[in-house]
């Protein structure tokens, strides 16, 4: 038998859609840059007609987008009428409480560019998306658009709900967000926890969308923000019996992050709680899969990657840290958290 009529050993299926994964995810983008999923529930459906009209574009493309985004699972059929399923109302459709268009349009505008440069971060083990070696550039104001913190925000909030349901936090008053960002993490585990008060502690330019984020949610009195540079400045504010660093270590590589976990050891008090909050890569790095992948994006964007529970229990070790455990759960932004207390 010679090697063309040899069976192949596999089906090339999982290439395919490997290959094809950029269609899937700039068709959503498309569909939610002309407000599809927001027409649509308006008018509990519509057909591909009035698709057309209602959003300004010619029937051919209209049609081909709803067919599209029907395969995709966004969409199903009421006779001649395409409408949302759960997952585009819930999510997909604008002024929703976890509306994630804005994190579609960060990706496509901020994050995406970058991975079309992805071999030069590999092969120059550096950001593809900054020419500076300069690590805390790709966080001045200015580098980062205001797309970036608004996109995250339903990412944090659904990833931050999970997190409220792992941990323990009764017995804890008050909590600092290091590197807190819009505020999703606080305000959902001050919702979750009605003794808890939080600080968001951000660089300056972010508090101020921060500020009004909380005051939009009606947690003024018991979020406050803190602005500062966790590097630059020489110590965290103190006050507060636990501090929480949720996707914020992937960032940075292992000398900044035992830098910071050391902050972190000498803000709390003794029996001070640490929560760190990622996408956990597993010890035999094989995976899982989003990890891996977040590991590539951070690759892409910054000087971190994603780590090991192993790796972080070793440098919350040497930062003095004790009682050292390991939480897990399945969300948009993390699959785990690692707890460790000041003795």
């Amino acid at each position: 038998m010679d090697s063309q009529s040899a069976p192949l050993p596999a089906a090339p299926d999982a290439l395919m859609q490997l290959t094809t994964g950029l269609w899937a995810s700039q068709t959503l983008a498309a569909a939610e840059q002309l407000g599809l999923f927001t027409f649509l529930s308006a008018r509990h459906g519509a057909t591909v007609a009035e698709v057309a009209t209602g959003t300004g574009i010619e029937e051919r493309p209209a049609e081909i987008l709803l067919t599209a985004c029907a395969a995709l699972g966004l969409l199903g059929r009421d006779g001649a009428r395409f409408v949302n399923t759960p997952v585009a109302e819930t999510y997909l459709v604008r002024g929703g409480q976890y509306y994630f268009g804005e994190y579609v349009r960060m990706l496509t505008e901020y994050v995406y560019p970058g991975w079309m440069r992805v071999i030069d971060a590999i092969r120059a083990n550096a950001p593809a998306r900054v020419t500076s070696k300069e690590q805390q550039g790709i966080f001045e104001a200015g580098t980062r658009p205001k797309i970036f913190w608004d996109g995250l925000y339903p990412l944090s909030a659904l990833t931050a709900r999970e997190l409220a349901g792992a941990i323990d936090l009764r017995g804890t008053t008050s909590l600092l967000d290091v590197g807190g960002g819009n505020a999703a993490f606080a305000v959902e585990l001050c919702r979750h926890f009605p003794g808890l008060r939080a600080t968001v502690f951000d660089l300056p330019f972010v508090c101020e969308h921060t500020a009004e984020k909380i005051d939009e949610m009606g947690l003024s009195e018991r979020i406050g923000v803190h602005g500062g540079d966790f590097f630059a400045d020489p110590e965290l504010p103190g006050g507060h019996d636990a501090i929480l660093l949720s996707m914020i270590l992937h960032d940075w590589d292992e000398p900044r992050n035992a830098e910071l976990l050391a902050k972190c050891f000498r803000a709390l008090p003794a029996g001070g709680l640490l929560v760190i909050s990622e996408l956990l890569v597993d010890d035999e790095k094989t995976g899982p899969l989003d990890a891996a992948l977040m590991s590539m994006n951070m690759l892409v964007g910054t000087w971190g990657r994603n780590y090991t529970v192993a790796e972080y229990s070793d440098w919350l070790r040497k930062a003095g840290f004790e009682q050292i455990s390991t939480v897990r759960f399945g969300a948009p932004g993390a699959n785990g958290a690692v707890l460790a207390r000041k003795p």
